[in-house]
């Protein structure tokens, strides 16, 4: 009898843990409980349920920006490049240490990041209104500062087509004030642009 009772009870303990992971955390002391799926994720599109890691949570892994934006993962690297606009650098968070680094500044008020085909970095720079790209060796190479002869507003956030196109906005926050690049005046839309990239 002892034997079966103790049998149905690690049983249900197991069917408990299975059904509610968070159940497993609330031994551990001086730690949140962690619940699955972790219902600060919201899908709007349904389309991401399909991709959806159940078992993934929202984690800070780091506070000290004035305001962080435009994340990038460097997964060759196992670092996260990402921009506090304000402060004019941007930042890198490492895997392993759990760090974070300076790693630009100043930065030009750099906004969104993203990476190119080849691994680069492309970076929407509010204060020098441009979008660069960061070569292997550190460089960077301006990949367009006009259109049709005029300065572009503030380039903010960027993304690369499969096709090696770079697609970016420019809606010029970075020359409304001083806060996050200078004032300056419009002298283009604020529009959707996209950079058909020729291979180098």
């Amino acid at each position: 009898m002892r034997r079966r009772a103790f049998l149905v009870r690690s049983t249900a303990a197991m069917a408990a843990a299975t059904s509610a992971p968070w159940a497993l955390s609330r031994e551990r002391a001086g730690q949140s409980i962690v619940r699955y799926p972790d219902p600060a994720i919201v899908a709007l599109d349904p389309r991401f349920d399909k991709i959806r890691q159940g078992n993934a949570a929202i984690e800070r892994l780091w506070t000290g920006a004035r305001w962080a934006e435009g994340p990038v993962w460097f997964g060759d690297g196992r670092y996260v490049l990402f921009s506090d606009i304000p402060n004019n650098r941007i930042l890198r968070w490492t895997e392993d240490t759990g760090a974070v680094s300076v790693f630009r500044s100043p930065s030009n008020n750099t906004n969104g990041n993203t990476r190119d085909r080849q691994g680069r970095l492309i970076s929407c720079e509010h204060d020098s209104r441009r979008v660069t790209r960061t070569e292997y060796d550190g460089t960077i190479t301006v990949l367009l500062d006009r259109y049709q002869g005029k300065q572009l507003n503030a380039p903010n956030d960027v993304v690369v087509h499969s096709n090696g196109s770079i697609w970016f906005t420019d809606p010029g926050y970075g020359i409304l004030s001083d806060y996050e690049g200078h004032v300056d005046k419009f002298e283009l839309p604020a529009d959707v642009y996209r950079l058909d990239f020729f291979t180098r």
